[in-house]
């Protein structure tokens, strides 16, 4: 049985058992017309569904991740002493033994310990997967029958049933936290590592960005070949060039947009046009990438021609002004909800003073909404630091340090893509600078929403 049947299943299970856990309550509370339940008929159903499924659940979880180590070290006492005691050839024989037991082709012919060793890895996982079947069903079975039995007039099912997603929420929020933690902790170690091969100075005040290629000799911090020079400073100055361009478009447009919908703009208009702009945030940006590559990259080369100006069709214009298209829902709906969220009696006063419509957005509305507005772009601004695809289609990757956006350049985004392709040692620094540039890329866009979080935060107080 697949994983997603057995999801399948118990979700049937938990509809049963809610309706079964339903139907007792009724009948109890029916034969006590004295006595009042605790919690309502469908929090006892919940309750017993609840106790059905979650323990199953927990056995799922623990037995998917501790089988298949129980299982692998099963496997290696089946194995020859010799394939046993060298790690490389341990790694292959378990991958080509896995493939057999799967009934995927290998490259060479099988020996015949490795068929013995893929039947018994075969009949192994089936007796698992039908052991911890027969333990979740007692166990579903226990839960269900002690659910059942559980439901009382002076049972307090609504209670249990909050602790349990109090529960399920703190578990929820954990593992985002802890996924973050470990993130941020894998990149840290690994810029460590980096930093032993080259000095911190010369990573965030260099000015040339050009590694070579090198090799991690035997010893820790050994290196054959000369590693190059990791300047940072082209990749950061490409990145804010081309983030610069992106939000020239998008403030204005996507500004002027939240104004023109949430001031001027007919229900019927604002009910078409908002869902046909909030449409270009759901655009991949591998499809904004071509785009670029393919018309507006010539496009702003063929009008700098006719202009006299040196446009180059692969540049940081072409990558910022497409980027800017791709952040103008983001400032737009949000902005136009900030706008509509101001208090009428602001607009009211203004118009009652004697101020025109256009002043009042002016001197009113804008000047309450700032904070709101301000959060926003600045929600806008990290999420072009943070673009790759559309940069490495339409920037041209070289890492110069210019100011010129007719020229191209290279981003943060893009090195990090190219420092982890190919066939590159990741021992090496060329490999290991892609965690300190991910590092110094993920402090920056932390810092951005951490201010844009603070600015909105003191909007919502002010006004909710």
């Amino acid at each position: 049985m697949s994983n997603l049947t057995l999801m399948i299943v118990l979700l049937a299970v938990l509809a049963i058992t809610y309706q079964l856990g339903l139907v007792r309550t009724r009948q109890i509370a029916g034969h006590n017309a004295t006595l009042r339940m605790h919690s309502r008929p469908h929090h006892y159903g919940v309750m017993v569904g609840l106790w059905t499924v979650l323990p199953a659940f927990f056995i799922f979880i623990i037995w998917s991740w501790s089988a298949p180590w129980a299982l692998n070290q099963l496997l290696i006492a089946q194995l020859p002493e010799h394939i046993v005691n060298d790690p490389q050839e341990l790694r292959v024989a378990i991958r080509r033994i896995s493939n057999l037991a799967a009934n995927f082709g290998i490259v060479s012919e099988a020996a015949t310990w490795e068929i013995q060793a893929a039947t018994f890895l075969s009949d192994a996982r089936q007796l698992s997967q039908t052991l911890m079947l027969a333990l979740m069903t007692t166990v579903a079975a226990a839960g269900a029958l002690y659910g059942y039995r559980s439901i009382s007039p002076l049972y307090r099912a609504r209670n249990h049933i909050e602790k349990i997603l109090q529960i399920v929420l703190v578990i929820c929020s954990s593992i985002a936290v802890l996924t973050t933690l470990g993130i941020v902790l894998s990149m840290v170690g690994e810029s460590l590592r980096f930093f032993s091969f080259v000095s911190p100075m010369d990573f965030f005040f260099g000015t040339t960005w050009n590694p070579r290629f090198s090799t991690a000799g035997v010893g820790e911090g050994s290196l054959t070949g000369d590693q190059g020079s990791f300047g940072m400073l082209p990749l950061l100055a490409g990145t804010f060039l081309i983030a610069l361009v992106a939000m020239s478009v998008a403030i204005p447009l996507g500004l002027l947009a939240a104004i023109y919908l949430a001031e001027y703009a007919s229900p019927k208009m604002r009910a078409t046009a908002k869902p046909i702009i909030e449409m270009l945030a759901g655009i991949p940006t591998i499809v904004y990438g071509f785009f670029a590559l393919v018309t507006v990259g010539p496009f702003l080369s063929m009008l700098g021609a006719h202009i006299g100006l040196d446009i180059r069709a692969t540049s940081a214009l072409t990558a910022g002004v497409v980027m800017g298209i791709m952040i103008i829902p983001f400032i737009s709906s949000l902005s136009d909800d900030i706008i509509t969220q101001v208090p009428k009696s602001l607009r009211d006063g203004s118009l009652g003073l004697g101020a025109t419509k256009s002043e009042t957005i002016r001197k009113v509305v804008l000047p309450a909404a700032l904070p709101g507005i301000v959060g926003a772009i600045l929600l806008g601004a990290s999420r072009a630091i943070g673009e790759t695809m559309i940069v490495v289609l339409a920037a041209g990757n070289s890492p110069s340090l210019t100011a010129n956006p007719f020229e191209a350049v290279s981003t943060i985004t893009v090195t990090i893509v190219n420092q982890l392709t190919g066939d590159n040692d990741f021992a090496s620094p060329q490999s290991l600078v892609a965690f300190a540039l991910g590092l110094t890329l993920f402090a920056i866009t932390l810092i951005l929403n951490v201010i844009a979080l603070v600015i909105v935060r003191k909007y919502r107080e002010q006004y909710e």
